[in-house]
């Protein structure tokens, strides 16, 4: 019998923890010749979250968890949960009840036939404000013409990946991750299957402006180098220009004599000057920045408790601490 692992990150979902449950449970219970171990990767919650985990798990010993110590953010959360899933193929899905269970039927159907990476890809998700759809979009646009691999659209982390994606996704020790890029760049057979998401029920995104803005510079900065090319091209010809203007001055000075004037254009060419020269200062600034961090070599995180599933006849690579 095959073993799926269920792979759902939690950072303060103590209000939704018990209703995804059930209606997990509900999903899962009618899904024949499968069995399930639900992973929950605790990411350092302040609330009852790891509380009604343990809970649940006193009454259902298909639950596992692992609770990290302290909250390190969704993607690590992720890696964490693919380096603890003992599946023969893994579901990640939210806490926050947008990713409906009830879809998880048709993902298994989708896998026995072959494909690998079966993803689901919003057709609409209510309560989102038109600022955000309309940035995301233009985001996931720019995106895919700046990099080579192919970035899916209003596509997020909700999907089934075979053992083998899992296994080429634990190769992936980056500290500064973007999953979905990651996703792409991995390959193997991919299938798309649509859901609406619905409006949340509790609580609020854990996104902050902030960290989407973090996420969409990680998501540029690991998948291609086009900015640090646009930056070489465009002082380039800014150098040449200003070899051009160079000799035009001299030309002139030499012809009609020195003339002191022109204050205000030279002021504007230093401002454009010294504004370009800090902008790509900027962007090799983020280079180097994530260079840095990824030459420590630090953990990715570290775990304070895990409780596993109990499966026998199974063998698996040892867990990283």
């Amino acid at each position: 019998m095959k073993l799926i692992t269920i792979i759902i990150p939690c950072f303060n979902e103590e209000n939704s923890i018990a209703e995804l449950y059930t209606r997990l449970n509900q999903e899962i219970s009618i899904i024949n010749n499968y069995s399930f171990e639900i992973l929950f990767i605790n990411d350092g919650s302040s609330d009852d979250t790891l509380l009604k985990i343990k809970k649940l798990r006193n009454n259902d010993q298909r639950i596992s968890f692992v609770n990290l110590s302290r909250n390190y953010g969704k993607e690590i959360a992720m890696a964490a949960g693919f380096d603890y899933a003992i599946g023969d193929a893994a579901i990640i899905m939210d806490a926050d009840l947008q990713h409906p269970p009830e879809i998880i039927k048709e993902m298994i159907y989708y896998w026995e036939e072959g494909y690998e990476d079966i993803y689901a890809k919003r057709l609409k998700r209510e309560g989102e404000s038109m600022f955000k759809r309309y940035t995301s979009k233009a985001y996931y646009r720019v995106l895919q013409k700046m990099t080579k691999i192919p970035i899916l659209e209003d596509v997020g982390d909700f999907r089934l990946l075979d053992r083998r994606c899992i296994e080429a996704l634990k190769q992936f020790r980056e500290s500064q991750r973007n999953t979905k890029g990651i996703y792409s760049w991995i390959g193997f057979r991919k299938k798309e299957i649509f859901f609406d998401a619905p409006i949340r029920k509790t609580g609020k995104s854990k996104w902050s402006l902030v960290s989407l803005i973090d996420l969409a510079i990680d998501g540029v900065t690991s998948f291609t180098i086009l900015p640090l090319r646009i930056s070489s091209i465009l002082g380039f010809f800014i150098s040449v220009l200003a070899f051009i203007y160079l000799l035009f001055i001299v030309t002139k000075t030499i012809i009609f004599g020195e003339i002191v004037s022109g204050y205000p254009s030279l002021m504007v060419v230093i401002l454009f000057l010294g504004g370009i020269q800090l902008i790509s200062l900027g962007v090799i600034g983020e280079y180097l920045g994530r260079v840095f961090n990824e030459t420590k070599n630090r953990p990715l995180y570290f775990v304070e408790d895990y409780k596993s599933k109990k499966v026998e006849n199974r063998i698996y690579e040892e867990i990283p601490s």
